[in-house]
C-alpha cells in the first residue's frame, strides 16, 4: 500500500479529538444512573444488538445491573465504528459494543477506554464485484473498492488485498446501502460487504470473489465492548455486571437460537433466512474473552500497527480493564 493510497485512510480513521470523556452516565438525584450505550446497526434505531440485546428484548438486562444503580439504558445507534468513536470522545456515551478495528485505532488514539469483553466472534465479511467486473482479487488492481472506511470489513479488505500483492487505484469510504445501489448499477468496481449483504448481492448475481471465513480466516473479525475510563472509575461494578449479562445474553440466545435471530432480523432489518444463514452459534462467545477472539484481535492490532494506522503500538492485556479477564 502506497503512502498516497493510505492517506485518505488515515483522514477518516484519525478524525478523532483527544477528549477525556467527561461525563459518566446521566444520573439522578436519587443517585440512579441512565447507562448510555453506543452500537453499530443500520436497521432499528435504538435497540442493542448481539447477546446482551436479545437479553435486553427479554427484559432481563436491568435486573442484572441494578447493582450498579443502572435504572435505565439509553442506546445511540452509529452506521460505522468512527462515529461511535466521536461520540465516546465527546463524552455522550459510557459504553460502547462495535468492531475490533476502530474499537483498537481509537487506542491507538489515546481515547481513555478500556476493553471489558468481546460479544461476537469470527465475523464474516466479503468482497462482492460488478456483474462482468473484477473475478478475482489480483483483478482489483487498479480498481475502485468501496468499503465503510474504519469498521472491521476495512481491515478483511486491506488484509486480503495486502496478501494478494495488489494495488487499488481508490479505497471509496462509502456506507453500506450506497457500495449496494453503485454495485448493482456497475458504478463500482467492487465492495466489502458483512455476510448478510454479500448473500444478498450474490442471490441477485452479482459475483463475489473472496470470503473471509473460507479464504482469509485470519482476517475473521471480532467485536470490542469498551466502557470509558471516566464512567470505570465511578462504577468498576460495570466490568463484572456487564461481563454476567452478556454470559447470561449468549446462553439464552443459544437455548433460543431461532428465537435469537429472529431478534436480531428484526433489529437488523435483514430477511430472517438470511440472518439465520449468516449468523453462526460459533460467533457467540461462552465467555467474555476467548483465546481464539484475543489472538483475533492481536493480529488485527499487528496489522493496523504495520500499516501505520495506529501510530503507537500497545498490548491488549494494557487496554483490558483491571479484573476483565479473571
Amino acid at each position: 500500500m502506497t503512502s498516497r493510497f493510505l492517506r485518505p485512510i488515515l483522514a477518516a480513521l484519525l478524525l478523532l479529538p483527544l477528549a477525556a470523556c467527561g461525563s459518566s452516565g446521566s444520573g439522578k438525584k436519587d443517585g440512579s444512573i441512565t447507562l448510555r450505550v453506543g452500537v453499530i446497526n443500520s436497521g432499528q434505531a435504538g435497540k442493542l444488538t448481539g447477546p446482551v440485546g436479545y437479553l435486553d428484548s427479554k427484559n432481563e438486562l436491568l435486573p442484572e445491573l441494578e447493582s450498579l444503580g443502572v435504572t435505565k439504558i439509553e442506546v445511540a445507534t452509529f452506521p460505522n465504528g468512527p462515529d461511535l468513536n466521536q461520540a465516546l470522545a465527546g463524552g455522550s456515551l459510557d459504553l460502547g459494543i462495535y468492531g475490533d478495528t476502530p474499537a483498537l485505532v481509537a487506542r491507538g488514539k489515546k481515547l481513555p477506554t478500556r476493553l471489558i469483553s468481546q460479544a461476537a466472534v469470527g465475523q464474516d465479511a466479503g468482497i462482492v464485484t460488478r456483474k462482468g467486473g473484477p473475478a478475482s482479487l489480483k483483478e482489483l488492481e487498479g480498481k475502485r473498492i468501496g468499503v465503510q472506511v474504519g469498521s472491521y470489513i476495512h481491515r478483511y479488505l486491506l488484509g486480503a488485498l495486502n496478501e494478494a500483492g495488489v494495488k487499488p487505484k481508490e479505497i471509496i469510504n462509502m456506507y453500506t446501502p450506497a457500495i449496494v445501489a453503485a454495485l448493482e448499477k456497475g458504478d463500482l468496481d467492487a465492495g466489502g460487504l458483512i455476510s448478510a449483504n454479500v448473500e444478498i448481492e450474490r442471490g441477485k448475481g452479482l459475483p463475489v470473489i473472496d470470503v473471509a471465513s473460507k479464504d482469509h480466516p485470519n482476517l475473521l473479525g471480532t467485536s470490542a465492548t469498551v466502557v470509558t475510563q471516566n464512567f470505570l472509575d465511578k462504577h468498576p461494578g460495570i466490568v463484572k455486571a456487564w461481563q454476567g449479562a452478556q454470559n447470561k445474553g449468549g446462553q439464552e440466545a443459544k437455548t433460543h437460537w431461532d428465537d435469537y435471530t429472529g431478534y436480531l432480523a428484526q433489529i437488523g432489518g435483514y430477511p430472517p433466512a438470511v440472518t439465520k444463514a449468516t449468523t453462526l452459534r460459533s460467533q457467540v462467545p461462552d465467555q467474555p474473552f476467548t483465546e481464539t477472539g484475543l489472538r483475533l484481535l492481536d493480529g488485527t492490532k499487528a496489522f493496523l500497527v504495520q500499516q501505520k494506522l495506529i501510530a503507537a503500538d500497545f498490548t491488549i492485556d494494557s487496554w483490558v480493564a483491571p479484573g476483565a479477564k479473571t
